[in-house]
This record gives C-alpha cells, structure tokens and sequence, in this order.
C-alpha cells in the first residue's frame, strides 16, 4: 500500500475544505503505518471507522451547501460519495467477517476518490461559488 501524499491538484482553494481533505489523507497514512506493523483486526475496524466518520461528516457538510446553493451537478457528486463510502463499507465488513483487509482494494478507491473526487466534483463545487 502506497503512502498518500497531498498534492495541489488536490487543493480546492478554500482553507477549511483542503484542511479537512489534508486530516484524511493523514488518516490514511496512519492506517497504512497500522498495517504495516501488524496491528490486529480491531485496531484496523478502529482506524477505518474513523475515517468513514470524517469522511461521512465531511460529505454531509458538502452535500448541505449543494442543497442550499442548489448546486446543478448535485445528483452526480453526491452518487460519487455514496460510491466511495459504499466501498469502504464493504471493506469495513470484510475486515469484520473474516478479520482480513483488502489493501489493494482499499488502496485503489482512496486513490480514485482523492485523485479523481477532489480534483473533478469538489474543484467544481467550490470553484463554482457554491462552496
């Protein structure tokens, strides 16, 4: 599992939501480190289910300005949240059911949502003035 790094094609020009986006990405990096010093399974649960809360509380915050701003591309960009926190659902169950993490998995939908999600759906939004 490659480390995540920031980098500005990231940024969205607004301080609060590349905060935000920059704690995930550190989060990320901890799991990573977790894994690879063997922590167990529920040190992982732990780890993924706080980044599915930020990440969820996040979107939400997202999700409540494109209602308020009544932002045109909103179906499109709040499907790509549900995608993304869908995928870590399943992941998070894995873990649970039989105690092992698909790193490739989890590694290739953070990689998409960071590379893609951010620098596609949240520039718009924020770029827009909806944000």
């Amino acid at each position: 599992m490659s480390r995540l790094q920031w980098r500005d094609e990231f940024s969205v020009g607004i301080a609060e939501v590349d905060h935000e986006h920059r704690e995930l990405i550190q989060l990320i990096n901890e799991l990573q480190k977790d894994l690879r010093a063997g922590c167990d399974a529920e040190k992982i649960l732990e780890s993924l289910g706080e980044i599915y809360a930020q990440i969820a509380a996040h979107f939400a915050l997202e999700e409540r300005m494109m209602r308020k701003t009544r932002y045109p591309a909103y179906a499109e960009h709040k499907e790509d949240h549900e995608t993304l926190m869908d995928d870590l659902r399943d992941i998070m169950d894995d873990v649970e059911d039989d105690g092992i993490l698909n790193e490739t998995q989890l590694t290739d939908d953070l990689d998409r949502w960071f590379s893609d999600h951010f620098r596609t759906h949240d520039a718009k939004l924020h770029r827009s003035g909806h944000g």
